[in-house]
């Protein structure tokens, strides 16, 4: 499947050639210019989304969403290609004619309801008011409850595939969402054509062309061994769902293949030669790997953002618990891709930080000179391990592994009336490199051990964090040398795509940028061993069911907004 680049780049020298690389994130998209001979990035370029993340109300409408609700607009990604990826040509001075191909990622698991063209739902006429036309980002949790049931009636029926998703599929992914869709909206779903993940509905703008790729498929939609769920086993589930299998159908594209060349709109919209390779859609926590040079069996990556994922390829087959599951090729040709993850980790310290953290505290900090991120870790590192008296559960997005439950929630345990606010947010770090280490020793004590652990994503930039972790692991932690390491990842697919490699391995290693052992653990790794016991006493606790507490929380609260009206009566004046 894989296309050789437009004529107008085929005869330069490689270091002539670049290719783009565009990630979409969580609330923005970037896009990056890179050299194909040695991978330097020459210009970039950060679009934001104008409607972020739609987690209250219906931008359309203003009708209130309900409890764990996630949406996005899908105007805002194309946005990114009409701003970030002509300003990010134009900081690196190249010449559009040098591009050879493109490549593309987004966050997982964001599918959407679409027509047969293409069209998402919610830009039909008539449906812009519904909730359900809309693409569900990543972090909508409200399929919990459909979630659950997928995951009993395949326990209950014994079908093979849930041993290769952990045991458990999560309600961040594409059948859950699209079961929630059946029972809470069927005319809705009556009008999907296809349901298509946005890493592939962003391809299929650029090319003209469907095409969906083998990471997503496997990872969220429960493709295994070139099949999903029967048909018996999904009218079990819901009669109105035995034919969904019809909505998912598309031509799977292996990672680094072409799914086609740029069209001549998207090609005019961008300001890109048309007819150039345009790279099958990814993963943006997959595609870092070869960036970060961490593609060898052994090699767990963990991209660090608002989320973090975890990947890592090994020449073995085996079940992990919890892990979000196991794909042929899922990160790299020839090996079984395994991921996991933590559904809130940057954040679970942004929410702290915005919501919690006193007026006094953002006074000093801009008095300093410095972020409130910045200011807290100064003031929470400057006393030793187990000072704050504290532990915490990260689990305030819920839990993507080992427990794969979104309806559980965050906890602080060990507050007094002399705790600061500096001691409860290294808490927080503390607790999401707590999670990283049980992930890491349940793919150990599962025969796929991890042997070396690599690090990308924003989170890399506080240095005390790191550190943290890597004494929390006890284990050095090598990270990505580049700011934009799923972008870089995505360039690095576009060069291959474009044939300038045989494959996204030796183009890692010749486009790639990593600085090895950059942290090693120090004197704290052995001091957080003891709260690490503490942590692990909590997580078993509250959510291998020694207490429901956060899960009848969640029940409470929901049924609450549920009751509650649409807007708050607003006090009467009193009368004499």
């Amino acid at each position: 499947m894989r296309e050789s680049a437009a004529p107008s780049a085929q005869g330069a020298a490689p270091g002539d050639q670049h290719v783009i690389g565009i990630d979409f994130g969580t609330l923005s998209g970037r896009a990056i210019v890179v050299r194909v001979a040695d991978g330097a990035e020459l210009g970039t370029a950060v679009h934001e989304y104008a409607n972020a993340v739609i987690d209250d109300r219906l931008p359309a409408t203003g009708e209130r969403l309900a409890p764990e609700w996630a949406l996005q607009e899908p105007n805002d990604w194309l946005e990114v290609l009409r701003r970030a990826v002509p300003a990010a040509v134009r900081d690196s001075g190249i010449d559009p004619a040098t591009v050879i191909g493109v490549g593309t990622d987004f966050t997982a698991s964001t599918p959407m309801p679409v027509t047969d063209d293409g069209t998402p739902l919610c830009r039909v006429d008539g449906l812009g008011g519904r909730p359900h036309a809309y693409p569900k980002l990543w972090k909508h949790h409200a399929a919990q409850a459909q979630a659950d049931r997928i995951n009993a009636l395949a326990a209950e029926r014994g079908e093979p595939w849930l041993a290769r998703y952990g045991g458990a599929i999560s309600s961040e992914w594409e059948f859950a969402k699209a079961l929630q869709i059946l029972e809470e909206d069927p005319e809705v779903y009556a009008r999907i054509d296809k349901w298509v993940e946005a890493a592939d509905w962003i391809v299929w703008q650029l090319t003209g062309t469907y095409v969906r790729n083998a990471c997503t498929a496997g990872y969220k939609g429960i493709l295994q061994d070139g099949a999903y769920p029967s048909r018996e086993y999904l009218a079990a589930l819901n009669p109105g769902f035995a034919d969904f299998e019809r909505k998912l159908d598309a031509t799977i594209g292996q990672l680094g293949d072409s799914a086609g060349t740029l069209s001549d709109a998207a090609a005019a919209l961008m300001g890109l030669p048309a007819g150039i390779a345009v790279a099958v859609g990814n993963v943006d926590a997959h595609v870092t790997a070869p960036a970060a040079k961490a593609t060898a069996p052994g090699d767990m990556l963990a991209i660090m953002g608002t989320s973090t994922c975890h990947v890592m390829s090994s020449e073995t087959l085996t079940e992990v618990p919890g892990m979000c599951g196991v794909v042929d090729g899922g990160i790299v040709a020839g090996l079984w891709g395994y991921e996991a993850g933590q559904s809130g980790v940057g954040d679970i310290l942004a929410w702290y930080v915005a919501n919690q953290v006193p007026p006094a505290i953002h006074e000093e900090a801009r008095a300093a000179g410095r972020s409130v991120h910045e200011h807290l870790t100064e003031l929470a590192w400057a006393e030793p391990v187990g000072a704050h008296g504290l532990v915490a559960l990260d689990w305030h997005n819920g839990n993507r592994s080992v427990l794969v439950d979104a309806s559980l929630s965050g906890l602080l345990v060990g507050t007094t009336i002399a705790t600061r606010p500096e001691e409860v947010y290294r808490a927080l770090v503390e607790a999401t490199a707590f999670g990283t280490r049980v992930i890491v020793e349940a793919f150990g004590a599962s025969g796929v051990p991890v042997e070396r652990f690599f690090a990308a994503g924003g989170l890399l930039k506080n240095r005390r964090l790191m550190q943290t972790y890597a004494d929390v692991l006890g284990m050095p932690i090598s990270v990505i040398g580049s700011e934009q390491g799923p972008a870089l990842g995505s360039a690095i697919h576009a060069a291959v795509a474009a044939g300038a490699y045989p494959d996204a391995v030796v183009a890692g290693d010749a486009m790639g940028n990593v600085v090895h052992e950059a942290y090693v653990p120090g004197p704290d790794a052995a001091p957080y061993d003891a709260l690490y016991r503490e942590y692990r006493e909590l997580h078993d606790l509250f959510g291998r069911g020694g207490s429901d507490v956060m899960r009848r929380l969640k029940a409470i609260r929901r049924e609450a907004r549920a009751a509650a009206p649409a807007a708050a009566p607003q006090p009467q004046e009193a009368t004499a």
